[in-house]
């Protein structure tokens, strides 16, 4: 198959059932708004107001821009099936979702790992904190975070792209994800698995062994305090990084690292929460749980109402 651009998918989505569709297109859509609405609030708090304007928020930033452009690869592309029937995705336009799809996946790891950092030198090492997590320091670390994941990936999407597919073109998936593509494919696919396993492994075990080493410090720290209200405050200032980062990995282990006799359907429903409810749940954690961010935003909803009084 020397044309590739030629080859046009068919997706088989997630059911057949009508009325099933209309509730996933309806649950899609609102999921979508939410998840767009959460985190471009927090982009924007964190752009606009003083009091945001440190490493830790910085990083929150980023962490939203990268939700956003998670849910916007996989959400619209799967409700504009739903609501058309049209099933069909070229080979350029799936392998662009699939490129954005595994890119900003591998990033939101390392830059899980660079916030764990942060909350490290924040507690640990508080008279040097400001010094070392400078403006310059924290723009590095963020562009090493999708540097390092555009490492990570091209290898084995390269020479995914160079395989040949069979006649069947009907992709077991509601987008383009690796695993429903490579099963029709016709080539020898043993090395390319082999080499995307070996990179994705590497990046999740690495990423996970530097977030529980940087908690186990923090947490060793956090004890030594002396005063149950510093102890407080300490923990108050990582839980929320906590609670995003045991959703992030766990979704994951659960999704690759369950039994294969779970099957295709289990796949489908999982992806579908990645990309729809995860992505809604960050804006929540950070704003319930965080008072700085909460009255950032009630200061902007009272400087919006006043302006429209003007």
């Amino acid at each position: 198959m020397k044309n590739h651009s030629a080859i046009t998918f068919i997706l088989l989505g997630l059911t057949d059932d009508p009325q099933l569709q209309v509730f996933l297109s309806v649950f899609l859509f609102l999921t979508y708004i939410f998840t767009i609405a959460g985190n471009l609030i927090i982009v924007l708090l964190t752009l606009v107001d003083p009091h945001l304007k440190t490493p830790m928020y910085y990083f929150l930033q980023n962490f939203s821009i990268l939700e956003i452009i998670f849910t916007t690869v996989c959400v619209p592309r799967f409700l504009y099936s739903l609501t058309t029937g049209d099933r069909r995705v070229t080979y350029n336009a799936c392998f662009i979702q699939l490129f954005f799809i595994i890119l900003v996946g591998a990033a939101e790891f390392f830059l899980l790992t660079a916030m764990s950092y942060d909350r490290y030198m924040a507690i640990c090492m508080p008279l040097h904190y400001t010094t070392i997590m400078s403006d310059r320091v924290c723009t590095i670390l963020v562009l090493l975070c999708w540097l390092i994941g555009l490492i990570v990936i091209l290898p084995p999407l390269s020479l995914g792209v160079q395989l040949d597919f069979c006649n069947s073109y009907l992709v077991d998936h509601f987008g383009c994800d690796a695993s429903p593509l490579l099963k029709i494919v016709c080539s020898d696919t043993q090395f390319v698995e082999q080499l995307a396993l070996i990179m994705a492994v590497l990046t999740f075990i690495c990423t996970l062994v530097f977030v529980i080493v940087s908690y186990i410090y923090i947490i060793r720290t956090i004890l030594r305090l002396p005063s149950a209200q510093q102890r407080k405050k300490a923990f108050s200032t990582c839980s929320s990084h906590m609670i995003v980062v045991s959703i992030t990995y766990g979704s994951c282990i659960f999704m690759y690292m369950k039994p294969a006799k779970e099957g295709v359907a289990v796949n489908k429903v999982v992806s579908l929460l990645n990309t729809s409810v995860i992505p809604l749940m960050n804006p929540f954690v950070y704003t319930l749980r965080n008072k700085q961010v909460k009255q950032a935003f009630k200061v902007s909803l009272k400087k919006m109402a006043f302006l429209s009084k003007i």
